[in-house]
């Protein structure tokens, strides 16, 4: 399922193409497994579909709106590296642009399977590193309606799963899964995501809250396909139901396999250094 704002992690070097199930192999196990195995099943194959891109990067645009309808626009950059070390996952560092309240604002996360995820906030005005501590992942990304837990790659062992059945997303045919977070200190109780039955792309997820109730929705749009292989959204857009705010991202300038990105360029004592 989807992964992380900038990227999907990956289980292997191999190529997806040699692995790849359809929908309908999938399905038809589901009077052979349980729910929970299927729903685990269509999260793997997911994964899957997207390994071996090694680096990326791209940048992004964040609209910010409020309750009456006011937005502000930031500009940002990120990069990602991808990690084959096991109970680890991937890296991603975001720098914001513009306006200038925000520019030069570093973010690095190291995501871990069920350890907590390393995240580290850099805070120009301040001139230090802020950690962010595991138990307040549910705290909103620089004042946006994404939580710094959301900015983590969706490694598959981090959740179990449910299969719920199937649905219609727009003009798509999608499954439905119930994802409960495995990792300590979530800001959620479960996540309802919608994945496409064509190509396993993420469409929508449902945030609950620790109250069990909807909390915000997060839809992915304008797919595109990069090398043959790699669908990334140039869309993704975050309700806030209860305090009715959203977040827009747009994405731009993708590339894969970047000779520029390189392991140096997520290290803690970069964050300071990067322009």
């Amino acid at each position: 399922m989807f992964k992380s704002l900038f990227t999907v992690a990956s289980l292997s070097l191999v190529s997806a193409s040699a692995f790849a199930l359809t929908a309908d192999e999938i399905l038809a196990k589901k009077d052979q497994v349980t729910a929970e195995e299927l729903g685990k099943m269509i999260a793997q194959e997911a994964d899957r579909r997207d390994i071996g891109w090694s680096t990326s990067s791209q940048k992004m645009t964040m609209k910010l709106t409020n309750a009456h309808g006011e937005s502000v626009i930031r500009e940002m950059r990120s990069k990602n590296l991808e990690i084959q070390e096991e109970g680890k996952g991937d890296w991603a560092i975001t720098v914001f642009d513009t306006p200038a309240d925000v520019e030069g604002t570093a973010f690095l996360s190291y995501t871990n399977i069920l350890e907590p995820d390393d995240q580290w906030l850099y805070l120009p005005a301040l001139k230090r590193v802020k950690r962010i501590s595991s138990r307040n992942k549910s705290g909103p990304f620089v004042g946006s309606e994404f939580a710094f837990e959301d900015l983590s790659s969706r490694e598959v062992e981090k959740y179990t799963y449910k299969y719920i059945g199937q649905e219609a997303c727009g003009e798509l045919e999608c499954f439905k899964l119930e994802a409960y977070p495995a990792y300590e200190h979530s800001g959620y109780t479960k996540q309802v995501a919608l994945i496409d039955t064509a190509e396993f792309r993420s469409q929508k997820i449902d945030f609950y809250n620790r109250r069990n109730a909807l909390l915000k929705t997060l839809e992915s749009s304008d797919y595109k396909q990069y090398l043959g292989q790699y669908w990334r959204p140039h869309t993704l857009f975050m309700q806030n139901h209860l305090t009715k705010k959203s977040t827009t991202l747009n994405f731009s300038e993708y590339m894969f396999k970047d000779p520029n990105v390189r392991e140096s360029d997520f290290r803690k004592s970069a964050l300071k250094r990067i322009r």
